[in-house]
């Protein structure tokens, strides 16, 4: 899972690099050009193949998802250099905090913590695509980059996949994620103005087809459009998956997870979960379910609602307890997997795994 953020709490450490001076940079000062990259073709005969194995799967057990993209991104430490590598040394904005460039810079942390939650149990991993759309990558002004971000990031969770899967005998699945942006569709961006928007559904149709677009070529397996806060950001999405599977003649299994924001039962654009359940089940979905925002002592009664209304499969993936004073989270692997046993033993759910503050220590026990 890729929206907890990693910027904020990592310390200056890791990776150094002789360079510019990082500090004072004008925010608005550069913009990314697009590079080539090469583009193997994806093997589909392969792909249908463990399509049918994940259907097989869902119905004999409950499949696992990965944990948290930042929270191991966070274990190491990296500084503005190790954020920008060779290729953005002399780029001029910050770049820390941007995880998805990773996949491009530092490709080997990227792989190596789809392997540990692999190794840990998943089924399952998200691709580190989180924030890999124009509208959330325009703040570091690489929005050109956005083809190649989703590309390479399915790339590189494909291969981990098929090397793990190779090993162990087990089919191994790549989820190609879709994150809901820092911006909505249905909320003002300012108190004074509540008819203001900063985007709009034709925005955010473009900028998800072309995520879907470089996923789907990079051999995903699945597509999950998660962390939703705003329906209609998500609405947005479903149109713009289903557009690109016609374009691109493919049909993958499709998953749409919400966000409950806090004890109001809601999202934050105001839907209770029979509401923003009504809202997607439209979309001919794999799987619906909630991720982020609580833990999963508080999402069980959501869930259960999901659970009785959805004629899908239901997932869910919570966080490690809800954060402490330091935006850190306390609850323990053996916490988390007690709380998610009980959910499993009730029969709420088909899909399972974790959100912020889930390393693999989580995943292996749950």
């Amino acid at each position: 899972m890729n929206c907890c953020p990693s910027g904020s709490h990592a310390a200056v450490g890791g990776h150094h690099s002789h360079g510019p001076d990082f500090h004072g940079l004008d925010p608005r000062s550069a913009s990314a050009a697009a590079a080539p990259y090469a583009v193997v073709p994806v093997d589909v005969a392969a792909r249908e193949s463990r399509l049918r194995r994940l259907h097989e799967l869902v119905a004999e057990r409950i499949l696992v998802i990965d944990g948290a993209m930042g929270t191991m991104i966070q274990r190491h430490r990296l500084d503005e250099a190790g954020y920008r590598g060779e290729r953005f040394r002399d780029y001029g904005r910050d770049l820390r905090g941007n995880n998805d460039l990773l996949t491009l810079t530092r490709p080997e942390i990227v792989g190596g913590i789809h392997r540990a939650y692999f190794e840990a149990g998943a089924d399952i991993v998200e691709t580190n695509t989180f924030n890999s759309t124009t509208i959330a990558q325009a703040d570091y002004g690489m929005e050109a980059l956005v083809p190649e971000l989703n590309y390479r990031a399915a790339r590189l969770a494909r291969e981990v996949a098929d090397a793990v899967a190779a090993s162990s005998g087990q089919p191994r699945f790549v989820a190609g994620t879709l994150g809901p942006t820092n911006r909505t569709a249905s909320i003002s961006p300012s108190v004074t103005d509540p008819g203001m928007r900063n985007t709009s559904f034709d925005q955010l149709v473009v900028a998800y087809a072309e995520a879907t677009r470089a996923l789907v070529r990079g051999g995903a397996d699945i597509l999950l459009i998660e962390t939703v806060f705003d329906t209609l950001n998500a609405k947005a999405a479903l149109y713009a998956v289903r557009q690109v599977q016609a374009e691109l003649g493919v049909a993958l299994p499709l998953m749409v997870s919400g966000t409950i924001t806090d004890a109001s039962g809601r999202t934050l654009s105001g839907q209770t979960t029979e509401a923003f359940w009504n809202a997607v089940r439209h979309g001919e979905l794999f799987a619906v379910g909630l991720n982020c925002a609580l833990g999963a002592s508080d999402m069980r009664p959501y869930v259960a609602e999901l659970s009785r209304l959805a004629d899908c499969h239901v997932c869910a993936y919570p966080n490690a307890g809800l954060p402490n004073a330091f935006g850190e989270y306390d609850e323990t692997p053996e916490q988390t997997a007690a709380i998610l046993g009980e959910f499993a033993r009730s029969g709420l759910l088909n899909i399972v795994g974790g959100c912020c503050g889930t390393p693999p220590e989580h995943i292996h026990l749950i």
